[in-house]
């Protein structure tokens, strides 16, 4: 099914294909690419929104980042943070070969650091870094999501570990387990999962 799908949706772009490949070879944990299939979700959900203010949280490589820029306006900014700072130059250098890499711009630390001291609100938030504290990277950024704005979670359906009882020490998936039950409970948002790839949680900000 994977396979059809990815025949009839919009190509992946040359660049991106470039990265792809070059994660596969030269990076540890290549499965934490968002890929082809994800990347043109990001880029529609983007087209959707039309955000002027984008906020991620995990940049990985980089994809994610370059699929959602895609859709962005010349104007937008999206913020990335990636606490990996050995991955910074991989990262950059992909920004760089990037028509649109000037709308990007990449923070390398701790989240629960960095996000503070952006001055921004943002029209849309994507999470995809530790999963154990997928629960205080909501709290972190929801102040700063415009009302009528949008968070978008990856990996909420965690290989299906969430309909399981999670190992003793299985951080991720508790972390996992516990983010999604917050989402259910709180009456501030409109929610949704997606079972694309790994899942994804769109979320809503009610207009108050």
């Amino acid at each position: 099914m994977e396979e059809y799908i990815l025949q009839h949706i919009d190509e992946e772009p040359e660049l991106l294909q470039k990265l792809n490949r070059d994660v596969h070879v030269n990076l540890l944990r290549p499965r934490m690419l968002s890929g082809h299939w994800q990347g043109r979700a990001l880029k529609m959900f983007c087209r959707m929104i039309q955000p002027e203010r984008v906020l991620e949280i995990g940049t990985y490589a980089g994809y994610s980042a370059l699929c959602m820029a895609e859709a962005l306006d010349d104007d937008a900014v999206l913020h990335t943070i990636e606490i990996n700072d050995e991955l910074e130059d991989f990262i950059s250098g992909y920004f760089r070969q990037s028509e649109h890499g000037h709308k990007i711009k990449l923070h390398i630390g701790d989240a629960f650091d960095i996000v503070p001291g952006i001055d921004e609100s943002f029209d849309l938030v994507f999470i995809d870094g530790d999963k154990r504290k997928y629960v205080e990277y909501f709290e972190l950024v929801f102040d700063q999501v415009v009302p009528g704005g949008f968070i978008i979670a990856d990996n909420t359906l965690w290989d299906g570990k969430i309909l399981e009882q999670p190992h003793q020490n299985d951080r991720q998936t508790d972390g996992i387990l516990r983010f999604n039950d917050m989402i259910a409970r709180n009456p501030e948002i409109e929610k949704i999962i997606l079972p694309l790839r790994d899942g994804m949680t769109i979320i809503h900000k009610v207009k108050s």
